[in-house]
This record gives structure tokens, C-alpha cells and sequence, in this order.
């Protein structure tokens, strides 16, 4: 049976790592939005030139065309059969009203379950401000969570560890209030649904995922 859930969290929630997991447990295809748009940036289709085109110019991607790339997703026989894990769509409440129209019109469907992994302001700048990451083999450290031997040096290769641009603590402040302002209506959106479910994210990872599980299996099962 098709099983349709979103994930839905503030930056640092660890919802990628999460969505990984939870794939490979309950075989439901993990589909990050961000995943497709590059994925597009290497075909040729009039869809993919076109998301090509929008992304030339430093401009997001529009909700009509986030739709129909997901749409071209979702048609997959593994969607078809499985449903979708959903990371990183819907952001607003007009991209899920979007979301239940494709699934209703297209596959006569909705969403089951979504989950919030929450997380306080305070962890997520924790967590994305500590983050190292080697230039030369890309490995990824935590200044405190997973240190290298060697402080700001890679295990590896010996390289000097670098912190992007993006995991910066002012940075990562402010992408958390963008959640805040954009993101967040969608707990009350879903929560209205009566398909909200809430799990505390600021466990370890090896916690959290049996929880996500147990909450996707109970509501798909309802």
C-alpha cells in the first residue's frame, strides 16, 4: 500500500538523515525536492530546462513547477507501488494545498502522516554551527558531537577542516526564523488534518528513528 508521509522540522532536526532511515526500515522512496532540482541540472527535457533556466538566474524554484517535478517523481512505479517519504516539500501552506491536490487528482491519495521533528533554536545552532567539513574528501565532523583526532584537521587525507559559508551561527539564525515565518503554519495546517504527529529531536539519532517509525506505521494504518 502507498503510504504518503512529509517531514516537516527546522533547520539542524536532522530531517535527511531521519528520511535515509526511515527508507531503508519501512521501504518508502525517500524524495527530497533538492535531490530532483539537481538531478535536472544534467537532463534534457522541456521540464528539466525549464527548472534549468530558473535556477540560472538565482531565483527559487515557483510552486507550479516544484509540482510538476514532483509530479514526474511521484508516477515512478516505486511511488506508484510505496508512496513517498517527503523531505523538503511542502515549506508553505499553499505548496501543501498544492501537495493534496496532486495526490488526490493523480493517484487518489493523501497525506498520511506528518512528522514534526522538533528542535529548539538553540540545538539547531548548536549543531549546524559545528559542523566541519573536510575540502578535500568532503567527510563531515561536529567540533563536539564527532571531532577529528586532530582539532580542525581531517582523519583522512590531513587537510585543514573548513566551516561553509551556510553553517555560520548568524546564518543559521536566520534560515531558523525563515522556518518560523514560512514553515511552521503548516503544524496547525496538518495538525488540523488530524494527521500531525510530533517527535522531540533533540536525541540522539538512534533514538528518534524507532518513534518516527512506530508514528508512520500507526497512521498509515488508521
Amino acid at each position: 500500500m502507498a503510504t504518503y508521509v512529509v517531514l516537516l522540522g527546522p533547520p539542524g532536526a536532522g530531517k535527511g538523515t531521519q528520511a535515509e532511515l526511515i527508507s531503508a526500515e519501512l521501504g518508502i522512496p525517500h524524495i527530497s525536492t533538492g535531490d530532483l532540482f539537481r538531478a535536472m541540472k544534467t537532463q534534457d527535457t522541456p521540464l528539466a530546462r525549464r527548472v534549468q533556466a530558473i535556477m540560472a538566474t538565482g531565483a527559487l524554484v515557483d510552486d507550479a513547477t516544484t509540482v510538476e517535478v514532483l509530479k514526474e517523481r511521484l508516477v515512478q512505479p516505486d511511488c506508484r507501488e510505496r508512496g513517498a517519504l517527503l523531505d523538503g516539500f511542502p515549506r508553505t501552506q499553499p505548496q501543501a494545498e498544492a501537495l493534496d491536490r496532486l495526490l488526490a487528482e493523480e493517484f487518489g491519495a493523501q497525506v498520511d502522516v506528518a512528522v514534526l521533528l522538533d528542535v529548539s533554536e538553540e540545538e539547531a545552532v548548536r549543531r549546524i554551527s559545528g559542523r566541519r567539513v573536510c575540502p578535500e574528501c568532503h567527510r563531515i565532523y561536529h567540533v563536539e558531537d564527532n571531532p577529528p583526532r586532530q582539532p580542525g584537521i581531517c582523519d583522512d587525507d590531513g587537510a585543514e577542516l573548513i566551516q561553509r559559508p551556510d553553517d555560520r551561527p548568524e546564518v543559521v539564525k536566520e534560515r531558523y526564523r525563515l522556518y518560523l515565518d514560512k514553515t511552521a503554519p503548516l503544524i496547525d495546517y496538518y495538525r488540523q488534518k488530524g494527521v500531525l504527529r510530533e517527535v522531540d529531536a533533540c536525541r540522539p539519532i538512534e533514538m528518534i528513528t524507532p518513534d518516527l517509525v512506530k508514528a508512520i506505521r500507526a497512521y498509515a494504518a488508521g
